[in-house]
């Protein structure tokens, strides 16, 4: 089921064998010609493209602004918006960059208004009290009981030293080494050139190491 709520957004209902069929054969086809049966009316299409980049998106957009709930409001706007804005998709490009680039920006904006209004900051710090309580990602059932607990540990001492990071700064290294996109795809998300990039994401990685080192110790 599609999880965004936006009316704009068509849910995928369950339906009858054709239907499961048609979206199975939505599966295997590529971004690129997805956005293109989205816009010849195939109304389950959109719904193909929420559950390729929902999780992914979220997972990006929570690390780079540390507040799970919000970004998943922000995830929701990135895919109103992807809707809205379809038809202006260049298809001789990756829809996967293009994504991200508006999911981007909304996360950018979220820190800049956050650090512009107290009450908001104030609003997620106290928010994040209580995040003890909320699962784990990626949660891996073959681990043994103590291998799991280093693996969360670990985890959450890497989510804390990237929050940590300027903002610039934060968004390269979770692009690069926490998303696996490549250098020319971040430029593309983030408008920055080539030489940018690398710049800032050395210098991420050597602010995460400054940072990381004592947490783990």
């Amino acid at each position: 089921m599609a999880r965004v709520r936006k009316k704009e957004v068509v849910e995928i209902r369950p339906g009858t064998g054709e239907s499961r069929e048609h979206r199975l054969k939505l599966k295997e086809i590529t971004d690129s010609e997805v956005v293109q049966a989205s816009l010849d009316g195939d109304t389950r299409a959109f719904g193909e493209l929420v559950r390729r980049y929902d999780q992914r998106l979220l997972n990006f957009v929570y690390r780079t602004i540390g507040d799970r709930e919000r970004g998943q409001d922000l995830v929701q706007e990135t895919f109103v918006r992807v809707y809205r804005h379809l038809h202006r998709f260049d298809q001789a490009k990756k829809f996967s960059t293009w994504i991200y680039t508006i999911a981007s920006n909304l996360a950018k904006n979220e820190l800049r208004n956050r650090s512009r209004n107290p009450l908001v900051l104030f609003q997620t710090i106290r928010k994040n009290w209580e995040a003890d309580h909320r699962p784990l990602e990626w949660e891996d059932t073959q681990y043994k009981p103590d291998d799991l607990f280093r693996q969360r540990h670990l985890r959450a001492k890497v989510e804390e030293a990237v929050k940590q990071l300027p903002e610039h700064h934060r968004i390269v290294f979770v692009l690069r080494e926490m998303e696996g996109k490549t250098y020319e795809e971040i430029a593309d998300i983030t408008g920055c050139n080539l030489g940018t990039v690398k710049s800032r994401l050395n210098r991420a990685r050597n602010n995460f190491a400054q940072i990381v080192a004592p947490l783990i110790d």
